[in-house]
């Protein structure tokens, strides 16, 4: 099996370009979509996060995700200790993951912070997603409905996509001037001949 990661910065269209590689049959790990999902419902994320910084980060038993982004985007320290927290858990998800899939030949892990969080040590190819500044803020002020300066912010959290390259065995150029289609298929025939 060839455990293959995607990523791009926030905004650069991991979303849209993992399901084309689902088009052609590949099965993909959401891990953002996931360590969601864990927050909310695993006992030992839950019980760390409260410790960390109180009973109010969480609302109904669900992540107070306001007041969270308000810790860690101006904290680097406190980024760390969440993700110290959140990162394990997730992992262990997407081994046991892997081995629900273990006879497929390729598989995808999506994880906008792939590096920052060190998980691209444990796979064997990695696809960076990029995309131009202004496109990224437009497509994130329509998903998310926030300002230029909230997503900047979010922008200015993960490593720049010039790190993201040098560390990446292939890139797509999300920019409206590359074919995505023919992208995506050389990189999909790439990984099936290894």
């Amino acid at each position: 099996m060839i455990k293959v990661g995607i990523t791009g910065g926030i905004g650069s269209g991991k979303s849209f370009i993992c399901k084309k590689f689902e088009k052609l049959g590949l099965k993909i790990y959401y891990a953002d979509n996931k360590a969601k999902q864990l927050t909310n419902n695993n006992k030992i994320i839950k019980e760390k996060l409260i410790t960390y910084f109180g009973k109010d980060i969480y609302i109904d038993y669900n992540l107070n995700k306001e007041k969270l982004s308000q810790i860690i985007f101006n904290n680097p320290e406190k980024l760390k200790i969440v993700n110290s927290i959140i990162h394990p858990i997730v992992t262990d998800d997407f081994n046991k993951w892997c081995n629900k899939y273990k006879n497929e030949k390729i598989i995808l892990k999506e994880a906008a912070i792939l590096f920052e969080s060190g998980s691209y040590k444990n796979l064997d190819k990695i696809i960076t997603i990029t995309s131009p500044i202004d496109l990224r803020i437009s497509r994130i002020k329509k998903r998310d409905n926030i300002n230029e300066t909230e997503i900047l912010k979010k922008i200015n959290t993960q490593i720049s996509d010039i790190e993201k390259i040098k560390k990446s065995d292939f890139v797509i150029y999300n920019d409206k001037i590359n074919n995505l289609d023919e992208q995506i298929n050389l990189i999909y025939k790439s990984l099936k001949n290894n």
